[in-house]
């Protein structure tokens, strides 16, 4: 049983034997470091950076899922990315935007 999961893994037309399985799984990577940024400042944060990272998310999750085959890794790191992005933009526009308003109306 497990055997045949494997044989069909290793052959699907996105399995191990392609570019189309080991180009997302690299691509973990910008999901995995955008993660470790969570601990960085909102100041330090790159807006433009973070702009690229959620768009590249939003657009190839859903380009993943018209593709044949379809590629669930690809449409994992994906929303990954797109969701890491979200975060981090939201962090750098509360700082931006919302806390110089706070910071105004205490004083």
């Amino acid at each position: 049983m497990a055997a045949s999961k494997l044989q069909a893994l290793w052959n699907h037309p996105a399995g191990p034997k392609t570019i189309h399985f080991w180009a997302p799984t690299f691509k973990w990577g910008i999901s995995i470091a955008n993660i470790a940024d969570f601990a960085k400042p909102p100041e330090k944060i790159s807006l433009p950076q973070q702009i690229a990272v959620t768009a590249t998310g939003l657009i190839w999750s859903r380009y993943s899922t018209v593709i044949t085959p379809k590629n669930w890794n690809l449409f994992s790191v994906n929303v990954a990315m797109a969701g890491t992005g979200i975060y981090q933009l939201s962090r750098k526009v509360k700082h931006e935007y919302f806390s110089e308003k706070e910071a105004v109306a205490k004083e």
